[in-house]
């Protein structure tokens, strides 16, 4: 059988609605897993004792299990008890938590690596804890944070391609109902990997100016 790249252009619509749905998960699991893993990380380094262990046992359960388990359980296993996820928002707040915790032990890191200097020199200009924390520790933190963040978040675009097991009509899920259609595997699914080095390529080159800029505020 000869390659037949004529075929994909039927299903060019159906490919397309499958990228924006997979950019459309990044964008938000990848807000969530930001927001979230550096309200993890200083409940970690700052909150109480009680609530920084569990903190850091959270941070070693996700980071310790497979994203494809932690999305059977939150889909599959909460039904069982009567806890009805819709599959879209399942495979954001799975991916977003997943990711949250490997932001939550970099934005740690870098909370620790902020020159304990400039909380001497917010407190001496008369600032307290959370107003120290607020305006110069944590931005600093999660300017040295920014690069290992942001290879997260493309690292997540890729993992989008897991939430086919749960029906999300993501790229792959897409081409493999198009494939089932045609059954031409090669034509579909290298037209979906060349969609993500696409994407990964403008994710990669957004990424690159906002560090440049991060940089420079620094």
């Amino acid at each position: 059988m000869t390659l037949d790249f004529g075929v994909i252009l039927p299903y060019w619509p159906m490919i397309l609605q499958g990228l924006g749905w997979t950019v459309l998960v990044t964008v938000l699991a990848g807000t969530l897993s930001i927001v979230l893993g550096t309200g993890i990380a200083l409940t970690a380094q700052y909150g109480a004792a009680a609530f920084s262990v569990s903190m850091r046992a959270i941070i070693f359960l996700f980071m310790a299990t497979p994203l494809l388990l932690q999305l059977y359980l939150l889909y599959y296993g909460l039904s069982q008890i009567g806890i009805m996820l819709p599959a879209f928002w399942t495979g954001v707040a799975g991916l977003g938590v997943h990711y949250a915790a490997y932001n939550a032990d970099i934005v740690r890191s870098s909370l620790q690596a902020v020159d304990p200097g400039q909380t001497e020199a917010a407190r001496t200009l008369g600032f307290g804890r959370w107003a120290t924390l607020r305006h110069f520790i944590v931005p600093q933190a999660l300017l040295i944070a920014f690069p290992s963040v942001g290879n997260n978040c493309i690292i997540l675009l890729k993992d989008t391609a897991v939430l086919s097991v749960i029906g999300i009509t993501e790229l792959v899920l897409e081409s493999q109902r198009a494939i089932s259609e045609t059954y031409r595997p090669f034509e579909f699914y290298f037209t979906a990997a060349v969609c993500y080095y696409v994407v990964n390529l403008v994710m990669e080159w957004l990424l690159a100016g906002a560090a440049r800029r991060a940089e420079e505020i620094r």
